[in-house]
């Protein structure tokens, strides 16, 4: 009797280890698979979202740069990115408020007047835009013929212009430089205006029918390239008092010198304005997605440039320049982590 309660107690006592030994097994293995399955559900969360970036026109720079981020963004998170070619910022504020675009190209200056319900969005505030991040200086080039006797901006009256398609972006920096010229084609109509994009511009330039075309984006602008390759272009120089004119007026300017040598036949700096371009989300998209998209951005910012060159200008130290509407809260959980002070940057 005593030698069976004996071999019942060795017996429950081995029990009990073995019994130990699987839950410490079971709580070693479950906190990784946890932890496993939170990132995996993280990840999860954004496959297959639907993003469509709205841009500009094809002959800009809006549009390559858009095709390369829904690449970048389809191939490394796995989400439906696509690139579509607008009218430009005051289109793509359009088309967030239809929700028909989830991020957009944007120049800061257009997005001002957009937020605060101004000018030609007076009555209907976009509230709901964010930024993601800063791009690039998008610089306004004034392109005549070099052998056209246009000196100055102030030599275009009476000329016939390619101010931008109607309502973009471009169109709306083209009247705001031309106003301190005392020049309009709208009210005192002291110069003739053709609405087109830029591919249609350059070739109005090339065929000698238009004097002056407008066009705003970085360095090198693939229509501008194209010009200058048809003919001998010059870019004018916007005077000292004239940009500070601009500049006070439209506080998003900025002077800007486009270098000797980035077109070709340019043998002297050009000195002009720039603004900042930003690239605007819906503030609906949720804070993952917009992590994700900004954090892919900067992880695979070589893959950008080598689509196009103005990638560059797209640094950590930049990131947070330009902001004329609030940041999103998923880009800034990114710039937190990598370190960056958002505590200067425009919120709601």
């Amino acid at each position: 009797m005593k030698k069976g309660k004996k071999y019942l107690a060795v017996l429950i006592a081995i029990l009990l280890i073995v019994v130990s030994a699987a839950t410490g097994c079971s709580t070693q293995t479950q906190t990784p698979t946890q932890s496993n399955q939170t990132s995996s559900d993280s990840s999860k969360s954004i496959k297959g979202a639907l993003v469509n970036i709205a841009t500009a026109t094809t002959g800009g720079v809006y549009y390559p740069l858009g095709n390369a981020m829904a690449k970048l963004w389809t191939d490394k998170l796995g989400v439906k990115a696509s690139a579509q070619a607008t009218a430009g910022t005051a289109q793509n504020i359009n088309l967030f408020e239809k929700k028909e675009a989830e991020v957009a190209f944007a120049q800061n200056g257009v997005v001002s007047v957009a937020y605060n319900g101004e000018e030609t969005f007076k009555g209907r505030q976009q509230k709901d835009l964010r930024v993601m991040t800063y791009l690039y200086p998008n610089v306004m080039h004034f392109i005549v013929r070099n052998d056209s006797g246009i000196k100055s901006i102030k030599d275009l009256e009476g000329k016939k212009v390619v101010p931008g398609s109607v309502g973009s972006a471009t169109e709306i920096n083209t009247k705001e430089i031309l106003n301190p010229y005392g020049l309009d084609y709208t009210d005192k109509k002291n110069v003739k205006a053709d609405f087109v994009g830029y591919n249609e511009a350059a070739e109005l330039m090339k065929n000698k029918q238009a004097d002056m075309a407008m066009i705003a984006g970085g360095l090198p602008t693939a229509s501008i390239l194209d010009m200058a390759t048809s003919f001998e272009i010059k870019i004018l120089d916007i005077e000292p008092e004239m940009i500070k004119k601009i500049t006070e007026k439209y506080p998003w300017y900025f002077e800007y010198v486009i270098p000797k040598g980035t077109y070709k036949g340019q043998t002297q700096d050009v000195h002009t304005v720039a603004v900042a371009n930003i690239l605007l989300v819906r503030k609906d998209l949720s804070d993952e997605l917009v992590y994700q998209l900004t954090k892919a951005l900067y992880d695979n910012r070589d893959q950008l440039i080598a689509a196009h060159d103005t990638a560059k200008y797209m640094t950590l130290e930049s990131a947070l320049k330009g902001y004329t509407a609030p940041i999103h809260p998923g880009a800034e959980k990114f710039y937190k982590e990598k370190g960056l002070d958002v505590s200067k940057v425009m919120k709601p």
